[in-house]
């Protein structure tokens, strides 16, 4: 269920409206072009760089939480922590206006994401404690289609508010308002501008919703997760005790080959796949034009069409094993930074978008709920995973970061996605080195 809560941040905040709205408020005046602390950025190079800076803040803080977090039992309070700086940070952004709130509207988004970020980690090491080695396919895989389907919902909702507000505001007492107080006004003009001013309005209203939903589902995860499962106790200084708990467990990952080619492997297709995920809707926008409608159009195709991709992962990695079930994906995957080279037309992004949707879901849910297999026997799995996010975040930073400055240096965001398939194919290298192991996790 805590998939279901924040899965909503992930589409609505970082894939559909609030992309689309941070374009259309940083190019009001005609320009792509914004000041942000004193330097001039293409605007969604910015959003590229903000997201990189988030997740460098969770990729630095993380590792040493998760180490207090074992030695302390800390874990599900930090996950809420976490949880409640994403959501509050997600609704405050409905005060983000026009260009002139830019530094505020950045914060909050940074905020928003560093929360994300912050809370994942605890909560993908829940994943070896709730569940035996034999279900983790599975339950990783139900956990990203709950996300999938509870994001979607909500992003229909949103897309009603916004495109027909009618049906939640008095639309037309709001326009003969305006015509009483311009009568030169006509009523079919002032009907398009009590629609726009409403659209507008639930626009904003999505960012609240957002944080509504993800604090108020997490509800349900946080009454049923076990509070400190081991029964640790904190004595002493937790950080230094804390720094400790996180060398050990870096000591053990040391003298582990395959988990370490594992999280090389996992690191290189991390940077491709988020940020392909970051940067898709912007993509739809300003290289092949798309309008808004057949942007949402793609990314709810997007979701549905990756619920039955997690399952079919986890059905071919019963069948192939987990690493050639993850070799697939990455090939796919660089099949798709090709295709996306290539595309200029809008029914051709529909195509690559479900090819996408069938491995998105799949590679994610796979990649975690393998790393939870390779684990040796430990208590310390805050501590592992944030090894496993860091990862994943660094890959965020670095990737977006590559993305923005190849468009800003190009001038074409075709060449930053190009510029992805080298992430891909290392992630595949590594995954066929991995040492082989007896049973369904055999390298190919």
């Amino acid at each position: 269920m805590y998939d279901w809560a924040n899965s909503a941040y992930s589409l609505v905040i970082v894939s559909a409206i609030f992309p689309i709205y941070f374009e259309k408020v940083t190019s009001a005046g005609g320009s792509e072009m914004v000041s942000f602390l004193g330097m001039q950025f293409v605007n969604s190079a910015l959003f590229s760089y903000l997201i990189s800076f988030a997740f460098l803040i969770i990729a630095i803080v993380s590792p040493m939480l998760s180490g207090i977090a074992d030695y302390g039992g800390y874990k599900k309070r930090f996950m809420q922590m976490f949880c409640y700086l994403g959501s509050i940070s997600c609704a405050a952004l409905f005060f983000f206006q026009s260009v002139d709130d830019l530094l505020y509207g950045a914060i909050f988004f940074v905020l928003a994401s560093v929360g994300f970020a912050g809370s994942i980690v605890f909560y993908n090491s829940f994943l070896p404690e709730i569940a035996e080695p034999k279900d983790h396919d599975r339950i990783s895989a139900r956990g990203f289609a709950m996300g999938y389907i509870g994001s979607s919902l909500l992003l229909i909702f949103n897309l009603l508010m916004i495109m027909m507000p009618q049906l939640f505001f008095d639309v037309s007492g709001y326009a003969q308002e305006l015509v009483s107080l311009n009568p030169e006004l006509s009523l079919e003009t002032a009907n398009e501008q009590a629609t726009s001013h409403y659209a507008g309005f639930s626009t904003k209203i999505s960012f609240v919703l957002v944080g509504v939903w993800w604090a108020g589902f997490a509800q349900i995860t946080f009454a049923a997760l076990p509070t400190n499962i081991h029964n640790r106790k904190s004595e002493g200084n937790i950080f230094l005790k804390g720094y400790r708990e996180l060398m050990k467990v870096w000591e053990q990952l040391n003298d582990t080959p395959r988990l370490k080619i594992y999280l090389a492997a996992f690191f290189f297709s991390s940077m491709g796949v988020q940020t392909v995920m970051y940067v898709a809707t912007l993509f739809g926008v300003k290289e092949l034009s798309m309008e808004t409608s057949e942007l949402i159009i793609t990314l709810l195709l997007i979701q549905f069409v990756a619920i039955g991709g997690a399952f079919l992962f986890s059905w071919l990695s019963s069948k192939f094993g987990n690493v050639r079930a993850l070799i697939i994906a990455n090939v796919v995957w660089i099949c798709i930074c090709i295709g996306a080279y290539f595309v200029t037309e809008t029914n051709s992004f529909y195509m690559l978008a479900f090819v996408v949707g069938m491995v998105m879901g799949g590679i994610q849910s796979l990649s975690r709920s393998t790393y939870s297999k390779l684990l040796p026997k430990t208590t310390d799995h805050a501590s592992y995973f944030s090894f496993y996010d860091v990862c994943e975040r660094v890959g965020v930073v670095l990737g977006t970061l590559m993305y923005g400055m190849i468009e800003e240096s190009t001038g074409s965001m075709r060449n930053s996605v190009i510029a992805l398939v080298s992430f891909f194919v290392v992630g595949v290298i590594l995954l066929f080195f991995m040492p082989a192991r007896k049973g369904h996790l055999a390298a190919a």
